[in-house]
């Protein structure tokens, strides 16, 4: 491989064939540039070294301006370089800084969409409970028209299947009818013709039927709905006034959709289907009890905006439970077993009844009806309770006349010993509850001074009667002079008091 030549001797050889080629032109006879005229020097010496030396000075000039220029040119480059890469730099941080603020917005317009989803979303909450609250308030207001067309059709149904066909027609009239959901859940229907009465049971609902939430608002600080609670005391007075509402609508229905002579009172009883959640069991409270006359219901504004239905149905006579969100029960007025379809009257106790029988002899349940029969005879109307013990409400008994309906409560008491102070206050506690205007004790035996004194504390809304009493009344009203067979005689009675 040949020697690589120095930068010295390409350019010695440059200059040499440049002083040849001058030479082969003047040999040949060719012009060449004149020459300018100058002054004459001193004739110098040749020097190969010198020259040399020159050339090799001139070669590296021109070979430090190449490389000043090749590094220029590579300045200029890297300046290029990094100016673009700068320009790529600020592109790529305002690509980020834009991308950032558009998903900044675009978190702002989420949120805020969210949160108007969340608004909306709390106004259709209350928008739904406000309906529900309108549709329960309108229960009276918004009753059934025309109900006086099926007149014709109970006419057709008694000519027909007689009271049966009567109560099937307005037991299926009231379980059509048009009340908020959930609000009537079972009716049965019982017709008396010898009475021109009607006997419902009506299925009414449960404190849960009532909306717990008066209204949804948004808690913006943590996008999230919170409910509005009603309060406690309001949620029991709204049920109160629906359970009213709904017996008094049944009410109406019932004398609505039957003839006048055809039906002229309705017996009413308002049962809540629900579960003791003392005991798991089911059980079917009554809350609500009522016997009207049509000639008095008719006299009713019921769709009147300021009518209470409480003091309404107390117009009306009838048994309400003070806490019915409690299913504290009441008494019926009037039972009713659609099983037997009859009332719960039990066949006269007198006809068996020897007039000189030792009342203290007599079943339990005897004894009852006798004390029945008693304020009967007294002008009352009576009726047994439900599920009647020795030691319990047995009977109701409501006297009807100008002044308007009182509703008894009555205990019969057959025993020999003296009536404990705990069950008259047993009775007062009863007559509180049932919100009936007295309580009678009635006994065979008699009463200590304590029971007399806690009866004269509470006026006339307790009465009690004694054997002695109870012998004098049986004599004048019933016209039975009964013994009452005491082992020991108190000491205020004399020796004929129980004889």
């Amino acid at each position: 491989m040949a020697r690589r030549k120095t930068v010295a001797e390409l350019l010695a050889e440059a200059y040499l064939a440049k002083q040849q080629a001058k030479v082969a032109r003047a040999a040949a006879g060719q012009p060449t540039m004149p020459t300018p005229v100058k002054r004459p020097r001193k004739p110098r010496k040749s020097d190969p070294e010198a020259e040399q030396a020159r050339l090799l000075a001139a070669g590296e000039k021109i070979l430090a301006r190449e490389d000043e220029a090749r590094a220029r040119q590579a300045m200029k480059v890297e300046a290029d370089l990094a100016k673009r890469q700068a320009a790529r730099t600020r592109e790529a941080q305002a690509n980020v800084r834009a991308r950032d603020q558009a998903e900044r917005e675009q978190q702002r317009l989420d949120r805020e969409a969210h949160k108007q989803h969340l608004k909306d979303e709390a106004e259709r909450r209350t928008e739904r409970v406000m309906a529900v609250c309108a549709e329960l308030a309108a229960v009276l207001r918004e009753r059934p028209a025309g109900l006086e067309d099926w007149h014709p059709l109970v006419e057709r149904a008694l000519a027909r299947d007689g009271a049966k066909g009567v109560a099937e027609v307005v037991g299926d009239l009231l379980r059509r009818s048009p009340v908020p959901e959930g609000c009537r859940d079972a009716v049965e229907v019982g017709y008396f013709p010898e009475a021109a009465q009607l006997r419902i049971n009506v299925g009414l609902p449960s404190l849960a039927v009532v909306p717990t939430v008066a209204s949804y608002r948004l808690v913006v600080q943590r996008l999230e709905i919170v409910a509005q609670p009603v309060k406690e005391v309001e949620l029991q007075l709204a049920y109160r006034i629906l359970v009213g509402r709904l017996a008094l609508r049944a009410l109406d229905e019932a004398f609505s959709v039957t003839p006048p002579g055809l039906v002229e009172e309705v017996a009413l009883n308002g049962f809540v289907a629900t579960t003791d959640p003392a005991t798991g069991r089911a059980v079917r409270p009554c809350v609500v009890s009522v016997v009207a006359l049509r000639e008095e219901f008719s006299q009713l504004v019921l769709d009147a905006p300021t009518l209470d239905p409480q003091l309404c149905l107390h117009t009306l006579g009838a048994v309400v439970s003070q806490h019915p969100h409690d299913l504290e029960p009441v008494p019926p007025v009037v039972e009713f077993d659609p099983q037997r379809f009859k009332l719960a009257r039990d066949v006269a106790a007198v006809t068996g009844l020897d007039s000189r029988k030792d009342l203290l002899e007599m079943d339990p349940y005897a004894f009852e009806r006798l004390v029945r029969e008693l304020f009967e005879a007294m002008g009352y109307e009576t009726w047994r309770t439900q599920n009647s013990r020795d030691d319990g409400l047995d009977a109701v008994a409501v006297k009807r006349d100008s002044v308007g309906v009182t509703v008894v409560a009555v205990q019969a008491k057959r025993t020999k010993n003296a009536v404990p102070l705990e069950t008259v206050r047993a009775l007062l506690g009863t007559v509180a509850d049932t919100d009936a205007a007295r309580g009678v004790l009635v006994t065979t035996s008699w009463f200590g001074k304590a029971s007399y004194d806690l009866a004269a504390r509470n006026g006339d809304r307790l009465f009690l009667i004694e054997g002695r009493q109870l012998k004098s009344l049986l004599l004048e009203y019933l016209g039975i002079d009964a013994l009452i067979g005491l082992p020991k005689l108190p000491r205020s009675w004399r020796a004929s008091g129980a004889s």
